[in-house]
């Protein structure tokens, strides 16, 4: 059963995404928060798989949620994505910086809704989906940064490689495609260089191959 946890100041919101969500035979909604502090309070207490957070909240955002969640040890295991809309794109590279594990818009389809919360709850981050590829394209200005060699040290030039098309939001499948490898050697590559560099997750990837200048704004390396 993946546990869940419903961040947002809109009532209608909290209860739209709950009725979808508790309507899957292995996803329950076991807490909802209306306010960013009450959110981590909330967090804290349930431990869920995966948080579906709202930026705009009052009393602490969920960016500030976000950032406060994160640095919790006792809550590693948990995956926040953020629910936002592309007013909220100046937020976002934050959020990623911060430890969010994926985004979603607030009319996303449903069927989206319940592949993102399967997809998050299961390690990978929320990265294919057309709308997050358009919001990292946006926010990747603010996460560029000059070519690190030095922070890139420790990977293989495969490495780099295909740390280079993490950062463009490849999927392993498409990774395997664009260097003729096998999904599962792709998958091999990605968890050597999260171990590697230290990344929480797939997400941190992206932030890594941005800060580095692994990969610029609108020049794919």
């Amino acid at each position: 059963m993946i546990r869940i946890v419903l961040a947002d100041d809109q009532h209608l919101i909290r209860a739209g995404f709950r009725s979808l969500l508790d309507a899957e035979p292995d996803l329950e909604v076991v807490g909802e928060a209306a306010t960013g502090r009450e959110a981590v309070d909330v967090v804290a207490r349930t431990r869920p798989d995966v948080v579906l957070m709202d930026i705009r909240m009052p009393d602490g955002d969920g960016l500030w949620a976000t950032e406060q969640l994160v640095e919790r040890p006792e809550l590693a295991s948990t995956r926040i994505v953020i629910v936002t809309t592309f007013e909220l794109d100046e937020y976002v590279a934050r959020a990623i910086k911060a430890g969010a594990s994926g985004f979603l818009v607030k009319d996303t389809e449903p069927v989206e809704l319940i592949r993102a919360v399967h997809v998050v709850a299961e390690g990978d981050a929320l990265l294919s989906p057309r709308v997050t590829r358009r919001l990292l394209e946006q926010v990747a200005d603010a996460l560029g940064g000059p070519l690190d060699d030095a922070r890139l040290a420790p990977l293989t030039d495969r490495e780099r490689e295909v740390l280079g098309l993490v950062g463009q939001g490849l999927t392993n499948e498409e990774i395997g495609r664009a260097l003729f490898l096998s999904p599962l050697t792709a998958k091999t590559h990605v968890s050597r260089i999260m171990s590697k560099l230290l990344a929480r997750d797939r997400v941190q990837l992206v932030v890594i191959a941005y800060e580095t200048g692994l990969v610029r704004a609108g020049r794919p390396d």
